[in-house]
């Protein structure tokens, strides 16, 4: 926490003083240096401990799609954004040679998601979409900066009876996402801060991309070299 001192400093005109141009810059050239500090900081703990999880999660990821499943992606506000940019990764690969692979995002409908919310609240948004449009051994993504979101929750419990395999991209402690068991791949990123949070994150949801793609694209080649595919 900054001090009483740091902030009259920074921010002098709200104690009645003129602000001094070059201290202020100077002030906020430091700010741009420990945010992007603590941001490469965070990426590091969080791949170091969760590379396994990652691969793990872009190796069910690739099964989903061997199998002509399709992955379904949800969040909340900036999460919500998060869940659009997924989708399109995968619908719309921006790498060429690489195959579109189907993928909806379940924020996208907002009249469905009005419906849902204003006749059975909005912890369903996420539920009855699976319901309708999910099937056995499809991928289920969704993406929470604390965890703890209930449309996730009651969409990720959902998952686990329809037999969908789900991965969760989470911070802090893991919230009620990793705390209930229920996400089968569950990615935390050791921070409290959001914004660091959601960095990892598209870091993470890129990753998985490009690794699911690498797998798919691995078992290609083998096949052709059988004789299996043209």
């Amino acid at each position: 926490m900054s001090s009483e001192s740091d902030l009259k400093g920074l921010y002098p005109f709200l104690h009645g003083k003129a602000q001094d141009p070059a201290k202020l810059n100077a002030a906020l050239l430091h700010s741009v240096a420990e945010k992007a500090r603590d941001s490469r900081e965070t990426n590091e703990r969080f791949f170091n401990a969760q590379a396994p999880v990652l691969v793990a999660a872009a190796e069910a990821l690739a099964k989903v799609y061997r199998n002509n499943g399709k992955l379904y992606s949800m969040g909340n506000g900036g999460s919500s954004c998060d869940a659009s940019h997924i989708a399109v990764e995968f619908v719309h690969p921006v790498t060429a040679g690489r195959p579109a692979l189907a993928a909806t995002n379940l924020v996208a409908d907002l009249a469905m998601i009005s419906a849902v919310g204003n006749d059975l609240g909005f912890d369903h948004v996420f539920v009855r979409q699976l319901i309708a449009h999910g099937r056995t051994g499809d991928g289920l993504i969704g993406i929470s900066t604390s965890g703890n979101s209930q449309n996730l929750i009651a969409a990720f419990a959902k998952a686990r009876e329809m037999g969908i395999v789900t991965i969760g991209l989470t911070g802090g402690d893991g919230g009620r996402m990793l705390s209930s068991g229920m996400v089968d791949h569950c990615l935390v990123v050791p921070s409290t801060s959001i914004h660091r949070i959601q960095e990892c994150h598209v870091n993470a949801y890129h990753i998985l991309w490009d690794l699911v793609h690498t797998l798919l694209a691995d078992e290609r080649g083998s096949a052709a070299g059988k004789g299996l595919v043209q």
